[in-house]
């Protein structure tokens, strides 16, 4: 039997590939959330969507309807923007911009954080989340939680 109710967070970067590139493994990611995989349950953060947003809005204008469509059928749990307080104490320990990001995947309780730039990310601070670019996703752990034993 496969394991249950694997928790994904998806960083900005990767919701944005996937919707830039219809080959990628950020598509495919985006895909399977939108078939609602019984296996995988997907989140995000507000403040990822404010960062998507402002960009599509800055550099990619003409996609945002597109990405407002395609979002809802993605069927992503937004995870609210966290504290000031949680975010100020973890600010000084890594990047300013990423800490929002992992501060939100803690709150949504996310077992991998799926990002195109884990560098941003400390694994020590992460813990018990797994750091995971895309592609590792696809091709290394999403293969182990279908055959994994409960």
């Amino acid at each position: 039997m496969a394991a249950k109710n694997v928790k994904i967070f998806l960083d900005s970067n990767v919701i944005l590939s996937g919707l830039l590139s219809d080959k990628s493994y950020p598509r495919i990611i985006l895909d399977l959330l939108s078939l609602e995989v019984p296996l995988l349950k997907g989140l995000t953060g507000k403040y990822n969507l404010e960062e998507i947003e402002r960009n599509l809005k800055s550099r990619f204008p003409k996609i945002l309807p597109i990405y407002q469509h395609y979002f809802e059928k993605i069927k992503l749990e937004i995870i609210p923007l966290p504290s000031a307080r949680s975010v100020s104490s973890m600010a000084k320990k890594m990047s300013p911009k990423d800490t929002p990001v992992l501060v939100s995947a803690k709150n949504g309780k996310a077992n991998y954080l799926i990002t195109g730039d884990k560098k941003g990310f400390p694994k020590e601070m992460a813990k018990p989340i797994l750091i995971v670019s895309p592609a590792e996703f696809i091709e290394e752990v999403l293969p182990t939680l279908i055959y994994q034993k409960n």
